[in-house]
């Protein structure tokens, strides 16, 4: 039943935020502009997003201090990212579950996806800032808040590690909160945290920790090149590419954070949309940029997703049914 009502509840937020997304554009000129695309600069879309794969696995086998193979890592993380186009997004669990399938502790592999989800939190965060401080359109007041927001993202960033390293200051934090705050101990905060800095804990070793940042700037890199290659592609050259395909990855990073979707169509476009309304681009471009770009994307993790599938010897309905179970538990 849950499961049931969790798939329409997809289905209803991706169908409402399209209709706001498209109520006011001519679905015939998104069409015309799909097919003036160039393949050239499509195909090399699809490349850069292959790619943006690729050194999520390299990243991801290094936080697990090399335990499984590259061609393991690459197609554990293709089929992560084709399960969580569905409503379930059993992605993560999956991806612990085959890890562990390999050898690898559940503990070790649970903990590796902590430390890439506020890897990415990060660096988009700081992308954000980058994007919204350099478009001359955006309000000072929008830009000094940007930017004070990114300095405590890092500072809370560096504090978390700090913790990480010293796990016992960051209880006598708590504590002090506690003693501040009495009723906050009726709160699971004391496992919650010790759930985080396990999570850090591999970003406190120096090899690791160069690793995981070096890897995270490549694999964002390939995403911001998709983008940019999916502007010329459209031919859309009367903004600054390159801010724009960092605003608008940062964008669409957070929409696809939107639990409930599906495939996170629908959020996905109206974070572009809202980005091509920042930098200035016609609405009607925006949304066929917002719409190709996600369709190349969720391409791009159909295909290695499947061909993971095929490769590791596991069907899409095993993997499901063992999320769920593990969910469940």
């Amino acid at each position: 039943m849950r499961r049931t009502l969790l798939i329409i509840a997809s289905i209803i937020v991706s169908g409402i935020f399209l209709y706001f997304v498209l109520r006011d554009v001519p679905i015939q000129d998104i069409i015309d502009r799909a097919r003036q695309a160039d393949p050239f600069w499509l195909l090399v879309t699809f490349g850069m997003l292959t790619m943006t794969i690729v050194t999520r696995g390299v990243r991801w086998r290094g936080l697990l201090d090399n335990r499984i193979g590259q061609k393991d890592a690459f197609f554990i993380v293709a089929i992560t990212f084709l399960l969580n186009q569905l409503p379930l997004r059993a992605g993560e669990v999956a991806r612990s579950l085959l890890a562990t399938g390999r050898g690898v502790p559940i503990l070790t592999a649970a903990t590796s996806i902590v430390v890439e989800r506020m890897l990415d939190t990060l660096l988009v965060v700081l992308s954000l800032l980058l994007a919204l401080t350099q478009i001359s359109s955006i309000p000072d007041t929008v830009s000094q808040a940007a930017a004070l927001f990114g300095v405590l993202g890092v500072v809370a960033f560096i504090v978390l590690l700090t913790f990480a390293r010293f796990p016992q200051m960051a209880h006598s934090v708590l504590n002090a909160v506690f003693n501040v705050v009495p009723f906050l101990r009726r709160l699971p905060l004391e496992s919650m945290l010790d759930n985080v800095l396990d999570g850090l804990k591999p970003l406190t070793n120096p090899r690791r920790f160069a690793h995981a940042i070096t890897w995270t700037l490549i694999a964002w890199a390939f995403s911001y090149g998709a983008m940019f290659t999916m502007l010329i592609a459209l031919n859309i050259t009367d903004v600054d590419q390159l801010m724009t395909s960092i605003l608008g990855v940062s964008m669409a990073s957070f929409s696809v954070a939107i639990p409930v979707s599906v495939a996170a169509i629908g959020p996905f476009e109206a974070a572009i949309a809202i980005t091509g309304e920042i930098v200035g681009m016609e609405n009607t471009v925006a949304v066929a940029l917002g719409l190709i770009v996600h369709g190349m994307t969720v391409l791009a993790y159909i295909v290695w997703g499947v061909v993971g599938l095929l490769a590791m010897g596991v069907s899409l309905g095993d993997v499901l049914s063992q999320a769920e179970k593990t969910n469940e538990e």
